[in-house]
């Protein structure tokens, strides 16, 4: 058995992404055996910098689980505390969550403290290297960041190329694909989802969910949706998520291209235990990103066995094999129409359904979880 630290987002920070995968990260190690605690914020953003409307939780928190929550993201003196804390409890491995920059300095300067006993093996799991939205110095501070690490686990050769190109050693990289999300629940009719959600249309539904960013191509997405070959067709598109950018846009954009009345705007934070009911809405989940790396979304589809259309475009493909889970295209609104069209006039759900069930088998966390410690050196 070995003692293992998480540190990265977890309750009472709310369960998007990040604090959702570290949750069922920490239960894979229990389940094999190990020691958990998990380090998280007090303050993971300030209030300034955060673009949605709260930052924690109303849910009540994970029994199964201990979770500590002492790191402030923003005080160095708390970094030096939390390292030394660290340091002397000498887990047998420390996993950071990397997705952000501005995390730099604070996760940095802890790993680097908790090394110096010699016993620990700090091991990143890398979101991104560089953001989506960049900002002057994020080369710089992940650079300072890069340094304090044993090993790295990216999820797509995508990151693994950026990681590269800041001259890190392959041999101190590893690749896994993101685990599924199996943490929301079994599925359920689509009726019924549909009945929980207030949505009383009944033919074909595309999903747009998670926090509306503008590098995630919701216009893209909309201006297809006034296309020619699907403007006729019985679909609506579903968006679910809460903005963290101007809505004005988007709305406006919907108003212009006269397509209101084929969009359901669900604009709000989805908890939990709602996930479901929109993922078994849906017929088919879009992705129609401008960037990126990877994306927690296709690993809800794929639990929820949902075909996915998704842009070639970062680690997407990867994730997404063309033709047997779903489709990938350019991010070009005439292309994501092209491919909602064919989905619609074929009816490939059914197809794309029995297809991705044999590709999701490749994600799992026990692979995660024995590639967190082959990276780090430390035997299981």
């Amino acid at each position: 058995m070995s003692r293992v630290v998480i540190l990265g987002s977890a309750y009472p920070l709310r369960g998007g992404g990040l604090a959702t995968f570290n949750e069922r990260l920490a239960r894979e190690f229990m389940a094999q055996g190990h020691e958990v605690i998990i380090y998280t914020f007090s303050l993971q953003y300030p209030g300034i910098l955060f673009p949605g409307k709260t930052q924690y939780s109303d849910e009540a928190p994970p029994a199964d689980l201990d979770i500590r929550v002492k790191v402030n993201s923003i005080n160095p003196f708390n970094w030096i505390k939390i390292g030394r804390e660290l340091k002397k409890l000498r887990p047998d491995l420390l996993v950071i969550r990397y997705w952000l920059p501005f995390m730099a300095p604070c996760l940095g300067t802890i790993s680097g403290i908790v090394r110096k006993n010699k016993h620990s093996r700090v091991v990143a799991i890398t979101d991104n290297i560089l953001p989506h939205e960049k900002r002057p110095g994020d080369s710089l501070l992940t650079r300072y960041f890069l340094r304090k690490i044993h090993g790295f686990v990216s999820m797509t050769e995508a990151v693994a190329s950026d990681l590269m190109k800041f001259g890190v050693d392959e041999s101190r990289m590893a690749l896994c694909p993101h685990p599924l999300y199996d943490n929301f629940g079994e599925a359920v009719n689509s009726e019924v989802a549909r009945e929980k959600l207030g949505i009383e249309y009944a033919h074909n539904l595309v999903l747009f969910f998670g926090f509306i960013r503008d590098y995630k191509g919701l216009d893209l997405l909309l201006k297809a949706f006034a296309k020619e070959e699907i403007r006729e067709l019985p679909v609506r598109l579903l968006v679910a998520g809460e903005f963290y950018t101007r809505p004005e846009p988007y709305y406006d954009l919907a108003e212009s291209l006269k397509i209101n009345d084929r969009v359901i705007w669900h604009t709000r934070f989805i908890p939990n235990d709602q996930v479901k009911h929109y993922f078994c809405a849906a017929d088919l989940v879009a992705q129609p990103y401008k960037s990126a790396t990877q994306s927690g979304v296709t690993q809800i589809a794929y639990h929820f066995e949902k075909p996915m259309l998704v842009t070639n475009v970062g680690g997407l493909p990867e994730m997404v094999s063309d033709g047997k889970a779903g489709y990938v295209v350019k991010p070009d609104s005439e292309a994501i129409a092209r491919s909602i069209a064919q989905f619609i006039n074929k009816s490939e759900a059914k197809t794309l359904s029995n297809t991705l069930k044999k590709e999701k088998q490749r994600f799992s966390w026990e692979r995660l979880v024995n590639t967190l410690f082959d990276v780090s050196g430390k035997s299981i």
